[in-house]
Order: structure tokens, then C-alpha cells, then sequence
């Protein structure tokens, strides 16, 4: 069965590419909305977009393999972003890293057999002031030590900090 564009999905997309000049300049923040509606952006859901707006599959594509906000695969109901750029790297990113991939038993890129925590490292968060910096779904945290990371995990796990 083909994927198809939710009603929903199209009524919202037609009133986001009338805010733009051309309806392909919609792109970014219609691939945000259709992640938002199925939790990623799949093969399917780049095809029934180019057609929706008229483009070419490669271009879609292309937008979803640059950016690291495009979820390509389904991730878990904490998608753990570790910062790598300079500061956070100076700061002890690399470490973090590490620990996350340790405590968590899987590798950057993978999600815990539970489907509770998916691990990610991306460029750049925009908060070098506060490095190292971690986004958890749309929440960042920042000035991250170890023992911040610990204990973040352990309120993740127990549902007692929610992020947007």
C-alpha cells in the first residue's frame, strides 16, 4: 500500500505555502510537519511530498540528508542530540558521548531495545556559551557534566522531566 498525505497533513500544508511566495519554498516546514505527524520522515513520506508540491524526489531528498532535524528512521520517545561542533567538543562532548553510548548500550544513531532513548551526534545546537549542550526532542540542556547527564537520564527514565 503507498503512502498518502493525510487530509489533515494537506489542509495544514496548503496554509503554510500560502505564508511563501512559491509553494516549494515550503519545504523545510512542511517536511517539520509531516515528522511531526509520523514521527519521521520516510522514503514514502519525501515522495507524496515532492508530489504534493510539484518537485522532483532528489530535491526533498536532499533537504532530509542535510539536515540533522530530519529523522530518517523511526527514534525513540527521547532522541538524546549530542552538540560536536568546537565548544561543546572543548567543553567534553566526546565524553558525553561516550557515556550516553555506554549507559545506554548503543551506538550513535541506534535506539534502546525499549524504544525509550535514540542517540544522536549533530554539528551544531547554537549554544556555544553553554557548552556542552544536549537537545532532548525540541529541550536543551546545557552546561552538561556527568553527573547532569546521570541524573537526566534517570528523570527521563522515570518520566519526571518532559520535553517539548
Amino acid at each position: 500500500m503507498a503512502f498518502k498525505l493525510s487530509e489533515e497533513f494537506k489542509a495544514k500544508a496548503d496554509k503554510i505555502c500560502a505564508r511563501y511566495p512559491r509553494r516549494d519554498a515550503a519545504l523545510i516546514p512542511l517536511l517539520l510537519e509531516l515528522q511531526k505527524e509520523t514521527g519521521y520522515v520516510a522514503e514514502e513520506g519525501m515522495d507524496a511530498l515532492a508530489a504534493f508540491l510539484g518537485l522532483p524526489y532528489s530535491r526533498v531528498k536532499a533537504v532530509v540528508t542535510f539536515y540533522t532535524m530530519f529523522n530518517r528512521e523511526p527514534s525513540g520517545k527521547y532522541h538524546l542530540q549530542v552538540c560536536r561542533n568546537i565548544s561543546c567538543h572543548m567543553a567534553g562532548a566526546e565524553g558525553l558521548l561516550a557515556r550516553l553510548s555506554s549507559k545506554l548500550g548503543i551506538a550513535e544513531g541506534e535506539t534502546t531495545k525499549d524504544g525509550l532513548f535514540t542517540l544522536s551526534a549533530v554539528e551544531c545546537l547554537g549554544a556555544c556559551g553553554s557548552a556542552p549542550v544536549m537537545q532532548v526532542n525540541e529541550k536543551y540542556f546545557e552546561n552538561l557534566t556527568g553527573e547532569k547527564l546521570d541524573a537526566l537520564l534517570d528523570d527521563l527514565r522515570h518520566n519526571r522531566v518532559m520535553p517539548r
